[in-house]
């Protein structure tokens, strides 16, 4: 049986970070379900603003080749999503937006198309940083990814990790989360054995 690789990584790149620490958990939820898991930063990937001048002066900054030829070996994708000003972080929409451009030999979107994904954020407020997963939701769901439709916001995280920080408490959002991973491997699964 083909063996579904998913791509993990938050819109965040605080070391820190809440969503740092939910993407980790959902990663390893999706290894005890059996897929091979990448997790990234973005924040490594070091990408300069989106710009379509520099693009043409100075080529695809390598960070944006690195992450297209991430995207292009995974089957799906678990992202966290913070909350900024209740939208998507600059750090996840610039990735997006570089990962978009279509070089030498590439159909339009291949990057994101026939992918799916699961989302998530974490925020220590009562809305978990639901607003911002609308957002990021409409964004990938209008560049060819399959956003499967259970999503996690777990709000109070500083509350709700358990004392390790390596799993969320038994409740609703770790059932939430879980149902989210479980969605995205399992479709994965799918999409690894047609690509076999």
């Amino acid at each position: 049986m083909s063996i579904p690789k998913i791509l993990a990584f938050s819109g965040s790149a605080r070391k820190e970070s809440w969503n740092q620490k939910l993407v980790r958990i959902a990663a390893e939820h999706a290894r005890s379900q059996g897929a091979e898991v990448t997790e990234l930063n973005l924040g490594d990937l070091e990408l300069p603003l989106f710009n379509e001048d520099l693009e043409a002066e100075q080529g695809t900054p390598a960070g944006a080749t690195r992450f297209k030829k991430l995207m292009f070996e995974h089957h799906g994708l678990l992202i966290a999503c913070p909350e900024y000003n209740s939208s998507i972080t600059p750090l996840l929409k610039n990735a997006i937006d570089w990962a978009t451009r279509m070089a030498a030999g590439e159909k339009p979107l291949q990057a994101f198309r026939g992918k799916v994904c699961g989302l998530m954020a974490a925020s220590t407020g009562g809305l978990g940083g639901l607003r911002g997963l609308v957002h990021v939701r409409a964004i990938l769901s209008n560049i060819g990814v399959l956003v499967v439709p259970d999503q996690a916001a777990v709000g109070g995280i500083d509350k709700t990790l358990s004392a390790d920080q390596s799993d969320l408490q038994e409740g609703l959002s770790r059932t939430l989360l879980h149902n989210c991973v479980n969605d995205v491997v399992r479709i994965s699964k799918l999409f690894a054995g047609s690509a076999s």
